[in-house]
Order: structure tokens, then C-alpha cells, then sequence
């Protein structure tokens, strides 16, 4: 919401005692100018608002700027009928004590409370709208009970401050039965709509308006900035979302272009992968399988691993190649045969020398034997003969 500074002029001039808007002028103008200073103040805590009274001997401030709503409510009930409004003193006052607000950061802005018949000439009015403008002051008139006097003139004033529809001109005929909701649904309040016209008879400028989101602002301005500050968050996210979904759309589009260009390129690339991974599996199981045949290879001597090559060779082969399988067969059948019986014949051959030699030991230890009993019974006939006791040797 706005930063403002806002100065309320009331009209408390002796036309406010007319009934025409009930109970008194003065008490629905209270009524009004209380409800607004609360829209005010409740729109930003920052905001500020003021009472200034435009009646009596002179205009005269009863509260400066202020965010003590109930102090407002206190001055405004403290205001009495008496004189003739001064409207351009007052709305000069006013402009002297936005001059000298405190927070220069807040926005300038008068609302003029006009229910009795202007005395000043309209080209002082329109001088005064001109000097305003100057000075960045806007201007909302509530313009009631003698409505249709003094249009022409607020018109003109209005035509000379309003500042891009800054300023806004509402005007109540008489016979409403509650000015506070002749203001509710005028742009004064909802700050919408164009400023510098005139509202008719009963409802107002702005009386056939509906709130924004359901919710009136003046009964409860903090849901209605919430549901407004939603709405944004919204829309902001809405706007994402599909700018995301434009730049997927976009991007899924230029790869089915390229896919449509190369006809089967998806396909190939697939099968391609594919054939890539079987030989990169392949090579490993065969890499496996030839380390395991290594070490099995090891267990045994050449001749046994050619035969079991032969044979593996043999049982993996086509069926066209079964006779020369057959036929490898029988001749390592006969080769192996062949072996075994030249192993046999070396070993008979062993044998009969082996047998030779036992037979040349048994006759040369024969004959020394034959030597040497012999010579023994040459000897023992000798000595026997000579060694006769009884003489029997000596006889022969």
C-alpha cells in the first residue's frame, strides 16, 4: 500500500445541523471521516492522519499527524456546528502541515469534507488546485448535502489538481441513508478507478463496484492485502510455470526434429549399444573361460593335453567332421599300442641280459669251485698218509 500523510478536513460549518442524511450531517460526516482515518492508518503502519476542522472563526488543526486512531475519533466527536466553511484557508493549512510532516518519504494527500455551499469564486479554486499540484499535494473531495451547488465548481478545481487520477471527486446527493457506505466502494477508499468525476445521486461515484477478492478493505484491510499479496505470489508462479513448460516444449521439439532428420538413428544407436555390450560381456566370459582352461592345463603332461584338445576338438565339431574324428582316433589307438609294446620288448631285452650275465656268474663261481676242492683233496691225501698213527701209511 501507499506511504501517505493524510489530512481530514472536516466541515463543521451550521449546515451541518440539516437531517438530511440521518441522525445530522455532522454525525455522518464523523462517522465517514473516522472510517476513513482508520482505512488510512491500517493500509500501512507507516501512515499517518490528521484533523483539521474548515468552520468557526478560522480553520482550525485539531489533531496533527498522528497513527492514534483513537485520539482521531476523539477530536472528531468533539466537533460543534458553527459558521461558514472556508474550504480554500482550510485546504492551505493543510498543505502548511503536510509541508512539515516528519516522514518526507510519505505521499502528501487532503480529503475535503464539502457540505454546505462554497463562497469562493471558482477561478480562487482553480488558482489553489494549481498551487497544490505544484507541490505533489493530492486532493479527495466528498462533496454531500448541497451536491449539485457546488459541482460546477469542485469540478473545475479537481480538472486543476488532479495529477495522473491522483485526486478523486465523489459526490452524495441527498436522502443517503449512511455517507459512510456512500464512501466504502468509492475509489477514495479502494484507491481504484479514475478520479476528477462526479458520482450520482445515492451511490457515488464508484457504487456499483465490487470489492477485489470478495472482501471489503475498510471491515478488514490486513485480509484483503493478504489475499491480494496471494493472488500475486500466484500469478508469478503460474507465469514460471509456464514459461518452464514453453522451453521443455521447445527443447523436446528439437530433438524430435533431429530424430525425424536421421531416419533409424534412435534405433541404431540403440542396437549399436547393445552389440557393444554383448562383446565387451563376451570377451570377458571368454577371457574367464581361457584363464580356467590355463590352470587346468597345468594338472596334466603335454600328450594328455594334445589328446584332450583332440577330443574336445572331436565332440564340438560339425557332423561332417565325424570320420576324421573316428579315423584320428584309431590311429592314436594304434600309436599308443605301439608304445606300449616297445616299452615291452626293451624290458624282455633287459631281462635276457640280465639273465646272460646271471648265467656266466653261476658257471665262473662252478668253476672255482671244481678249482678249489680239488686242491683240498690233494692236500688231505697227503697229510694223511704221512700222519698215520699205527704206521698203515708208511706200509702203502
Amino acid at each position: 500500500m501507499v506511504l501517505e500523510s493524510t489530512i481530514v478536513c472536516v466541515d463543521n460549518s451550521e449546515w451541518m445541523r440539516n437531517g438530511d442524511f440521518p441522525p445530522s450531517r455532522l454525525d455522518a460526516q464523523q462517522d465517514a471521516a473516522n472510517l476513513l482515518a482508520t482505512i488510512k492508518l491500517q493500509s500501512n503502519p507507516e501512515n499517518t492522519v490528521g484533523v483539521l476542522t474548515t468552520a468557526g472563526t478560522s480553520s482550525r488543526i485539531l489533531i496533527t499527524s498522528t497513527q492514534d486512531s483513537g485520539k482521531i475519533l476523539t477530536c472528531l466527536r468533539s466537533v460543534s456546528p458553527a459558521g461558514t466553511a472556508d474550504i480554500v484557508a482550510a485546504m492551505q493549512k493543510a498543505q502548511l502541515a503536510l509541508k512539515h510532516r516528519q516522514n518526507q518519504a510519505q505521499r502528501q494527500r487532503i480529503v475535503l469534507f464539502v457540505g454546505s455551499p462554497i463562497a469562493a469564486e471558482e477561478a480562487v479554486l482553480v488558482s489553489l488546485g494549481k498551487k497544490l499540484k505544484k507541490n505533489a499535494v493530492a486532493v479527495d473531495v466528498i462533496n454531500f448535502g448541497e451536491s449539485v451547488e457546488n459541482e460546477a465548481k469542485l469540478n473545475a478545481f479537481m480538472n486543476a489538481v488532479n495529477a495522473d487520477e491522483n485526486s478523486h471527486l465523489l459526490s452524495v446527493a441527498s436522502g443517503t441513508a449512511i455517507l459512510a457506505d456512500a464512501i466504502m466502494p468509492s475509489p477514495i477508499v479502494s484507491d481504484s478507478g479514475g478520479g476528477g468525476g462526479s458520482g450520482g445521486g445515492g451511490g457515488g461515484g464508484g457504487g456499483g463496484e465490487e470489492f477485489p477478492f470478495g472482501v471489503d478493505p475498510a471491515v478488514d484491510p490486513e485480509l484483503a492485502m493478504v489475499l491480494r499479496l496471494s493472488m500475486e505470489e500466484d500469478e508469478a508462479r503460474r507465469a514460471a510455470a509456464a514459461a518452464a513448460e514453453s522451453g521443455g516444449a521447445s527443447g523436446s521439439g528439437d530433438s524430435a526434429a533431429g530424430a525425424a532428420d536421421t531416419p533409424g538413428g534412435g534405433s541404431t544407436g540403440a542396437a549399436a549399444s547393445a552389440l557393444d555390450g554383448a562383446a565387451t560381456s563376451g570377451a570377458v566370459a571368454g577371457a574367464d573361460e581361457a584363464g580356467s582352461a590355463g590352470d587346468d592345463a597345468e594338472l596334466y603332461d603335454s600328450g594328455d593335453t594334445e589328446m584332450d584338445v583332440d577330443a574336445e576338438g572331436g565332440e564340438g565339431g560339425d557332423d561332417d567332421d565325424g570320420n576324421d574324428t573316428e579315423d584320428a582316433e584309431a590311429d592314436m589307438l594304434v600309436q599308443a599300442l605301439a608304445a606300449s609294446n616297445e616299452e615291452a620288448q626293451q624290458g624282455n631285452g633287459e631281462e635276457e641280459d640280465m639273465d646272460e650275465d646271471l648265467r656266466r656268474a653261476i658257471e665262473l663261481s662252478k668253476k672255482d669251485y671244481d678249482g678249489s676242492g680239488a686242491g683240498s683233496e690233494e692236500a688231505g691225501g697227503s697229510g694223511g698218509a704221512g700222519d698215520k698213527p699205527d704206521g698203515s701209511a708208511g706200509d702203502a
